[in-house]
Formats: structure tokens, sequence, C-alpha cells
């Protein structure tokens, strides 16, 4: 089986082009590993249909449009773990894959300052044509392998996979790394203890909190399933790099290899909620 799959596309209208890319990328599609990596941003794609939504380049290589850097951690980890990886090939700019549909941010007309003008006033059939073309084959993508590990026998844990700016409203986020969680503490809990005790900077639930509503793909794919589950993102400074990338994604990749040992993660989460979903 080959590592790229490529899902056919509905076949009502599409927003890409014969020759522009899936809406999803699947790394090690056979793997048997029951761990599965997302990156919900993986990528600052925009097809041609929508032209640039009205950006310069400037905008477009900033993280309004993208996760900086964590797609080659991604690709790095599903390599050295040998694990299934799921990565969007859209902007989020285009439509967010790790927001609800219902959100006023799931397809943004500003972000962080700036105004997105291919995306003023879009009509519900526009709206609609943007989920259809990407958001729900991704998310399509996602289920089936986790469904495919479930009806081999396997319950899998999920790992989303994404990057935070260093500075956000002029203030310094001091974390290296920060383990969002909302219902299930095993995984979460695990890695934040490895990377305390190796002295890298954590943030436990932050700089954001994976028990507000705002995420999605974390609740929707893990929570609802009662996969173990945790968030990782990245300060983008350390990984906008090839050298950064591959570094962080070693130092995460060992830790990981150590916290998914444990044959508890495998089993079906069955603690009460705790906010977020």
């Amino acid at each position: 089986m080959p590592d790229d799959i490529a899902s056919p596309l509905p076949s009502r209208a599409s927003l890409l082009a014969p020759d522009e890319l899936s809406p999803f990328e699947v790394l090690n599609p056979g793997s048997e590993k029951p761990v599965v990596l997302i990156a919900d941003h993986a990528t600052r794609f925009i097809p041609r249909a929508l032209d640039n939504l009205g950006l310069d380049e400037a905008s477009l290589l900033r993280h309004i449009a993208w996760d900086i850097g964590i797609a080659e951690v991604t690709r790095a980890l599903a390599g050295h773990l040998g694990i299934t990886a799921v990565l969007s090939r859209f902007s989020r700019l285009v439509i967010d894959s790790n927001r609800r549909l219902t959100s006023p941010v799931s397809i943004p007309e500003e972000s962080d300052g700036v105004q997105v003008p291919g995306n003023l006033g879009l009509d519900p059939a526009a709206r609609a044509l943007r989920v259809a073309t990407f958001f729900d084959p991704y998310h399509a993508a996602i289920e089936a392998v986790i469904q495919a590990h479930v009806a081999a026998g396997r319950h899998p844990v999920l790992v989303s996979m994404h990057s935070f700016t260093p500075v956000m409203d002029s203030r310094e986020r001091p974390w290296k790394i920060g383990i969002l969680w909302n219902q299930d503490p095993r995984l979460p809990q695990a890695l934040i203890a490895m990377l305390r005790a190796i002295d890298v900077p954590v943030g436990d639930n932050e700089p954001y909190s994976g028990r507000d509503a705002h995420g999605y793909s974390q609740h929707v794919h893990g929570d609802h399933h009662g996969l173990a589950n945790a968030l990782i993102e990245v300060r983008q400074d350390l990984i906008d790099t090839h050298h950064g990338a591959e570094e962080w994604a070693a130092v995460l990749g060992e830790i990981l290899q150590t916290a998914l040992a444990d044959p508890e993660l495998y089993k079906p989460f069955r603690g009460s909620r705790q906010g977020g979903e």
C-alpha cells in the first residue's frame, strides 16, 4: 500500500482543480501500531479557485495560514515511531479543521488583525462547498484510520499535533511545549511529567486549553470514542527550520515511545466528562 492515499472527492462540485492535491494526506496507512497522529493545520495551501483569499504572500507565510513547522515534525514522528499520520492539505484560512462549523472563526473573516477579503460575506452555498471539499474529507480520513484499528480489535491512542506563536497579544509565551487535554489524564499527565523531568518548560493546558469549546478534532475523534489522547503544541520558533523540526521530533519521539508503552492507554476511558465537549 502506498504511503500517501488520495481519497476521491465528492461527486458534487469541488473547489479543487483536477491537478491539485486531495485535502488530506495519510502516512504509513498500513501500520498496525495503535497510535494515530493528526495535524489539522499542516499546510498553507489555498486552491487557485480562491485566488489566495485576496491576501499577499507575506500574510500567507504567517501563522494565521498554518501551524508553522508542524508538518515536518509530524512526518518525522510518523517515521520514527512507525505509526499512521493524517495531515490536512489546506490552509486554516480556507476553513479551520479544528473548529466547529458553527464557530464564527470556522472560516475567519479576520485573523490576528489581518482581514481576509476572500472570506467576507460568504453565502451558505459557498460555505457548504468548503465544508464538502476540505473539512468533511479530512475528518472522514481520520475516522477511517481509527475505525480500521477498531475493526482489527485495537483501541488506538490519538495524538494531535499543533504549533503556537512565541508571542501573542504582546505577551511572551514561556513554554516550549504545551500539552492540551480535556477528559482523560492518562497520556497528557505522562507527557507533562516526562518533559518536566528533562527541564523542558511545558504548559499544562497552556497556551490554550483542551477544556474549552474552541477545539474540535481532539474531542470528536478522541474524547467521543473514549480514546486516550493529547494535543501537543510546539512553539513555532523552535521548529521553523529543518534542523529544529528534526531536533524536536527526536525529543518528542523518545518521550512518546516511552509513554505509549503503557498498556492502560489502549483501554477505553470511562471517566467523567470535564468541560470542553
